[in-house]
């Protein structure tokens, strides 16, 4: 089995487990409430003990925290909310030598407006910076210079009164875009990359790496006459030269180290995934596509928060395409939640009668599916999403945006609330529940965002003694992943494609086989296995609710969220 794994070319970033940390909420060591890159040092030994490889640290470069660090002011240096240079460097050397590999968010797309070569630019249009951004002139009516919206809301064009021309925002406004038309910003960019990665980081995580090309001369997206700022984004995702550009830079300065590369790569199909992560690209290791968090997004503009009831038929139907199309060809990432998201759990799962069954249900799925999974802190425990009374509780400026215009709108405030307690960026965002002590023992100041009152009994102390809870789960699951190459390799292959509650599958590789099977429901599932798995060889490897036998039953019932691997060893002949 081990020499027909060769053939699928391993790696060591396919065959890891990555825990997301957003420092900011996940450990405060100086108690001024904000998390730190000590706090993070201090949890390494929690993080070694769940069976992470890797950990993908957010953003903790210095910014104004306009956008919670996703707008950098200033490459080569540290937050001082989250410490110094010299945190860093003993984070990276501590985590290293407990065999944890780190990897760094990298914001490629735009800078803070507060850069230095942001400042230069605005200076005067003759400044040596100023072609490090987007500038354009206004329409001859003065209205922007197209009609393109930014992402966090309202025009992608902000006016600079300094020099008399728009610059460039698909994010917010204090994110003014790279021009990566400019060689010498290529070079600059090349450069830091080159620094980090000759300081020891294993990798990067890139941020809307899709992103970074734009349409040339910046046309008026085609939209009714009245609307005067539409969504645009067909004009910035994945046009042709984004590729030149990665390229490049894999061949100039990533393909000199041995590391891990996953891009985010938003409004991607697996088609689209393999110009980025085909194995004969030489561009990244994965991508992030957003497909599956699409299902419950039935509207755009402001009703787009609003989430619309999801089919398990339509997580089929994009498992199966991510599943089969890279499968050989390319990597999945395979994740369920990330900073910018509502907590899995709550909108996936079941957070009220069924948190423990789903929550493992979930992880299940993630862990067994081909690709690398990612953890995002606290969903090991069954983290929730958030729920606070009013709006000056909320730290994120695009739920602050949404609230506003939806106010404008004529929304009620009960609809309001209702929407954003489903979409919010900061469910991801309250402080990790360390324990029941006061503020979930994140910290012993005032947290900079209120910590989730289920604290009290959701948190890693009470999880860590309670066999059965979902961290032990996450655990073990890790442990099946790493004990079995199939779980890595294996060729994925859909069972059951038409029942209405249960996902179920097959993973083969060589002499061994795997099958997976999920009932998505809150009810009792009946099941019937084809005849060709009904084989009382298959032995139960692990499930998330007590079962009265590790066999296969030709014909029987799943319990609400229930989940189970099963494994067979098909001897030679």
């Amino acid at each position: 089995m081990v020499q027909e794994a060769a053939a699928y070319k391993r790696k060591w970033w396919k065959e890891s487990v990555v825990y997301q940390i957003y420092p900011r909420s996940f450990m405060d060591t100086n108690g001024d409430g904000i998390g730190d890159l000590k706090g993070i040092t201090s949890k390494l030994d929690y993080l070694h003990d769940l069976g992470v490889d890797v950990i993908w640290v957010c953003p903790f470069y210095k910014s104004p925290n306009d956008d919670n660090g996703y707008d950098i002011s200033d490459y080569y240096a540290i937050s001082e909310e989250f410490g110094t240079m010299e945190d860093f460097e003993q984070l990276l050397a501590e985590a290293h030598r407990k065999g944890i590999k780190v990897i760094a968010d990298l914001v490629l797309n735009h800078t803070s407006d507060e850069h230095p070569w942001f400042v230069e630019a605005r200076e005067s249009k003759d400044s040596p910076k100023r072609d490090y951004y987007i500038w354009r002139k206004a329409k001859e009516n003065n209205e922007p210079p197209s009609n393109w919206g930014s992402f966090f809301g309202g025009s992608a064009w902000e006016f600079d009164e300094q020099s008399g021309e728009y610059y460039l925002h698909i994010f917010n406004r204090k994110q003014p875009d790279l021009n990566w038309e400019n060689p010498l910003l290529i070079e600059e960019l090349h450069r830091m990359v080159r620094w980090w990665l000759d300081k020891g980081l294993d990798g990067f995580r890139i941020d809307a790496i899709n992103h970074i090309v734009k349409m040339e001369n910046f046309p008026d997206a085609e939209a009714p006459a009245h609307e005067k700022i539409v969504s645009a984004h067909h004009y910035f995702s994945n046009l042709p030269k984004v590729h030149e550009h990665i390229q490049n830079l894999n061949r100039e300065v990533l393909s000199h180290y041995d590391i891990m590369t996953v891009g985010e790569a938003a409004n991607t199909g697996p088609e689209e995934a393999l110009l980025y992560v085909g194995e004969d690209r030489d561009e990244l290791n994965m991508v992030f596509h957003f497909e599956h968090l699409g299902m419950d997004f039935g509207n755009e503009g402001l009703e787009g928060w609003e989430k619309t009831p999801w089919q398990l038929s339509q997580l089929k139907e994009i498992i199966n395409q991510w599943q089969t199309k890279l499968h050989n060809k390319g990597w999945n990432a395979n994740f369920w939640s990330n900073h910018d998201q509502p907590r899995a759990i709550s909108r996936f799962g079941n957070d009220q009668e069924f948190r423990i069954e789903s929550a493992k249900l979930l992880a299940t799925l993630m862990f067994m599916l081909e690709g690398t999974p990612y953890i995002y802190q606290g969903e090991e425990i069954g983290m929730t999403n958030i729920k606070f009374d009013s709006i000056d509780d909320y730290r994120d400026s695009v739920t602050q945006y949404f609230y506003r215009q939806a106010q404008q709108e004529g929304w009620a405030e009960d609809r309001i609330m209702r929407a954003i307690h489903q979409s919010s960026r900061d469910n991801a965002r309250t402080p990790m529940q360390w324990n029941d002590h006061s503020h979930g023992g994140f910290t012993t100041g005032t947290p900079w965002i209120q910590v989730n009152p289920n604290a009290s009994w959701i948190n890693v102390e009470s999880a860590e003694n309670e066999p059965n809870s979902i961290l032990n789960y996450y655990k073990k699951l890790i442990s099946v992943r790493k004990g079995h190459l199939v779980a890595v390799y294996g060729k994925y292959e859909p069972i059951l494609p038409e029942h209405s509650s249960i996902l179920a599958f097959t993973r083969t590789l060589g002499n061994e086989q795997l099958f997976v099977v999920m009932n998505f429901s809150a009810t009792r599932a009946h099941l019937e296995i084809p005849e060709a798995l009904a084989d009382q060889s298959f032995e139960l490897l692990l499930s998330n609710v007590e079962s009265d036998t590790d066999k296969i039953l030709a014909e029987g019932h799943l319990q609400p969220y229930e989940s189970r691997i099963y494994s067979k060893v098909v001897k030679p002949c």
